[in-house]
Parts: structure tokens; C-alpha cells; sequence
């Protein structure tokens, strides 16, 4: 049976004519639009929460995970989200990550990939993200959804966004898509990709839920009796799972001390096959979410020390979503790149995160010892490029990489440094008169490195060093 339409036409008011939009205010479009903004651009930035930050705020989402090197000894991710986690760290939000070791509780007790996280308040996030936004000019439009992408000869021009005055549109030389999910590249028809090879499933969701009065030292004070563990907590999940009370897809308890005494987050809640693009998918994964939830707090009560008399404070404003369109882009980074350290002419980043691959199924495999990534890697522009579309960049989780790479760059501190090159490299397009595709590296490098970004020394591109 075809699907029942409604033609609905109507003049739209051009509200702001601009160099950059960055549709998106997680961490990448926190990162674009101050990037741009500093980069001499007249920028605005369209966010649907009344509040930036994204998963770090409406996801609950923490701590940023490193911002290191493999070996913890180099800083890589500086830049917009070193600005941020210190302006935060001045009014007690954060904890710098230099002082965060692995195998902490800040850290979730983790090893592999958790050393120098950075533990955050996201009502810090909200206060300094938006200062900053202001401090540098940017326009913000919050409580705005985005609802379409303006094309034209020039290919994307702007887009067109929905909040409490109406329907307006945004005209821009270039639009940044920090949407997560490939919206505005998906609705100007550029190709992208979803999920794994074969079944186009994807990782699965997660509810991030914050609870309090935990008795830290009784915490802490059983993993450190409990070293031979597999992973934090699994002999409590395997010894409910034989008894018939574990009732969640996951074989470990995901427990991150926060910077408040006593204060909790929790990564344990799995939704599995669900789509991210579709809103029934969404409504399920929310419901499902927040069923888990309470089931885990009465569990955390009775079977985890120093959770007897813990109180839940908050489940996220919205489900934790790992993965789902990716844009095709002038290149696709691959997990091979990512171990071997590959080098890039047009790099405009360095991480080192492990590639976190949480199967779509909902099985225990999560970091997979099959890919060991190198102590550092690099991240060229052109997974930030569409292959044919103009006018348009992506940033952030949505970026051109294969089901398997983009497992360890879809995480937030990685994000930022995206996001922070494609606000570079929007407003050097903007400046040059070009399409962000054709903008001059040297210049692009050269602007990046003088806001803070950490690339390869300039004799030294092309080689795995720093």
C-alpha cells in the first residue's frame, strides 16, 4: 500500500545569511563553530536542546575518554577541548585528564583505552560551552530543530530550521553536518552508509544513568580485592546470570566515579538492533533504556558494595546512540589505517583511541583483540569531505570510516578535533572563495596549529611521530 503525503508549501524568513552553519552542538559542533569563529568566519550554530554538548549533557555521557597517546605520555587532542575541560576545571566541573590514570575510578576501573580520561560535570559543559560561544561571536540557536537542507548551484547552501518562532532558514557559504547522524548530508542526497558490512546493523544503545550516595571507598575497595577479575565487576554479573537474575546483554558493570563525591555514572544499560534514524526505533530504545535502569539500581542495592543505600538522580534526556549513518567521503578510513599508524598528507588530527567495537548483536566482545591500534594515528580531511556533494562538511561520530574505524574515532574527544578541523576548513573555503574540497592543507594545517592543535612537526608529516 503507497504511503498517504501531504503537500504542505509556505515563504520561509531568511533569518541570518552567514559564512558557516554548523547544524549540531555536541562536541564537534561546539568545536566547528569556535573553530570557524576564530578562524575569522561569521558562524552560527543550531542546536535543539536549550543547552551545547550533546551526549556529553543530554547523553550523560562520561568521562571524555583519552586524550592521549596509546602510552599516555603525549597529549594529543588539545585545541577547543583543552580550552574547555580547563575553563571547566577552574569553576571544579572537570578533572584535567593529566591526572586521571588508568584503572581508576574515574576511569571505570578500565585499563585499555581509559588512561587519562577526563572526568566532567555536564552542567559545566552547558555553562562553558556557551560562554565561549559568546565570547567568540558565534550566533547560537537553541531550542532549534533542523528540519531540511537548502541546495542550490553551489550545492548545500544553508538549511532551513523549526524552534518557537517558526520555520527559518539559515543561508550559508558552508554548512557543517554535526548532526551525528549524517542528517543534513542525508537530506542532500549525499551518500553515506549505515552499520556493518553484510547486515548494516549497528552498535547498540546505551541509557547513561547518574546515581548517588555510593560509598566510594566500599567501591573501590573491591576491586582492589578482586584483582583477577576479567573485567570490573564480571564475577557479580556471572554469579546473577547463574542464578537467573542478570537480565542485561552485557557481561561487566560499567561504574565511572564522578567530580562529586559519592556521584556515579553508569554505562551498563544495552539496547540492541535498533536504528537510530527511526523515531520508532528511538521510542523503544528509550522505554527499554529506562526499564534497565531501574532493574539495575535494585540490583546495584543488593549485590554491588557501596550501593546499598544509593539513590538514582537522573537517566539521560536521550538514549545513548554508538552508531549510524556514515558519510562516503573523499576518503574511508579503515581499521587497517588506524593499526599501522598510516600517514596522511592532509592530516588534521591525531588520537590513539582502541577501536571499541560493541557488537550490534549485544555480544560480550567490546574491545577486540584482533585490531591493536597504533600509539597514535592520524585523521585525514577528506573523511570529513562528501564525494560529490559541495557546500558541505561532516564532523563528529559521522564521518567517513568503515563499521570497524569508526568504533574508536566516534568517541568525544575525538569528535572535537573534527569538528574543529571542519570549522577550520569551512572558514578558510569561505575566505579562498572555494569549496571546502579544494581548500590549500598548508593553510588548513597552519590555522589549526595556531589554535592549539597537536599535528605532526612540520619536517616530520608523513611519518608516525609528533
Amino acid at each position: 500500500m503507497a504511503t498517504k503525503t501531504y503537500h504542505y508549501s509556505t515563504d520561509v524568513p531568511i533569518v541570518a545569511e552567514l559564512d558557516v552553519l554548523v547544524i549540531g552542538g555536541g562536541p564537534a559542533g561546539i568545536a566547528a563553530a569556535l573553530a570557524a569563529a576564530q578562524a575569522g568566519a561569521r558562524t552560527a550554530l543550531v542546536e535543539r536542546y536549550g543547552f551545547l554538548g550533546g551526549n556529553a549533557t543530554a547523553g550523560l555521557v562520561g568521562p571524555f575518554m583519552t586524550a592521549f597517546s596509546g602510552d599516555s605520555k603525549q597529549q594529543l587532542i588539545k585545541g577547543v577541548f583543552d580550552e574547555l575541560v580547563t575553563r571547566m576545571e577552574q569553576i571544579g566541573g572537570a578533572i584535567h585528564p593529566r591526572y586521571v590514570e588508568a584503572g581508576t575510578s574515574y576511569a571505570g576501573f578500565f585499563d585499555k583505552g581509559h588512561g587519562q580520561v577526563t572526568p566532567f560535570d555536564p552542567e559545566a559543559v552547558k555553562l562553558v560551552a556557551a560562554e565561549m560561544m559568546e565570547e567568540a561571536g558565534v550566533q547560537l540557536f537553541l531550542h532549534s530543530f533542523f528540519l531540511e537542507t537548502i541546495t542550490g548551484e553551489n550545492g548545500v547552501e544553508g538549511a532551513l530550521i523549526l524552534n518557537k518562532s517558526g520555520t527559518q532558514a539559515i543561508r550559508a557559504q558552508v554548512t557543517i553536518d554535526c548532526s551525528a547522524d549524517a542528517d543534513v548530508a542525508d537530506r542532500a542526497g549525499a551518500k553515506t552508509e549505515k552499520g556493518r558490512t553484510g547486515d548494516g546493523l549497528t552498535q547498540p544503545m546505551t541509557m547513561f544513568f547518574r546515581i548517588a550516595g555510593v560509598e566510594d571507598e566500599k567501591v573501590e575497595q573491591y576491586i582492589l580485592d578482586h584483582p583477577d577479575e576479567i573485567s570490573p565487576f564480571s564475577d557479580i554479573v556471572e554469579a546473577a546470570r547463574k542464578r537467573g537474575e542478570w537480565k542485561v546483554n552485557k557481561d561487566q558493570i560499567g561504574l565511572y566515579k564522578t567530580v562529586q563525591p559519592g556521584v556515579w555514572r553508569v554505562n551498563t544499560t544495552r539496547i540492541s538492533g535498533k536504528d537510530g534514524t527511526k523515531v520508532e526505533d528511538l521510542v523503544h530504545a528509550e522505554l527499554e533504556g529506562r526499564r534497565q535502569v531501574f532493574f539495575l539500581m535494585n540490583f546495584f542495592r543488593k549485590h554491588v558494595p557501596g550501593f546499598s543505600n544509593a539513590s538514582l538522580v537522573d537517566t539521560a534526556s536521550q538514549v545513548g546512540v554508538r552508531e549510524t549513518r556514515r558519510l562516503v567521503g573523499e576518503y574511508m578510513l579503515t581499521a587497517e589505517d588506524l593499526i599501522t599508524g598510516k600517514a596522511f598528507d592532509d592530516v588534521i588530527a591525531l588520537y590513539s583511541y582502541p577501536i571499541d567495537l560493541h557488537s550490534p548483536t549485544g555480544g560480550a566482545v567490546e574491545f577486540d583483540e584482533n585490531y591493536h591500534t597504533a600509539n597514535v594515528y592520524q585523521l585525514p580531511y577528506r573523511i570529513l569531505v562528501p564525494i560529490e556533494t559541495d557546500g558541505l562538511l561532516v564532523a563528529g561520530r559521522c564521518v567517513s570510516a568503515t563499521h570497524e574505524a569508526h568504533a574508536a574515532i566516534r568517541v568525544m574527544p575525538c569528535a572535537f578535533a573534527l569538528g574543529q578541523a571542519a570549522g577550520v576548513g569551512a572558514a578558510i573555503a569561505v575566505k579562498a572563495k572555494v569549496h571546502p574540497r579544494e581548500v590549500d592543507m598548508g593553510q588548513v594545517q597552519q590555522e589549526l596549529r595556531r589554535q592549539g592543535v597537536v599535528l605532526p612537526a612540520r619536517e616530520q608529516e608523513g611519518r608516525d611521530t609528533i
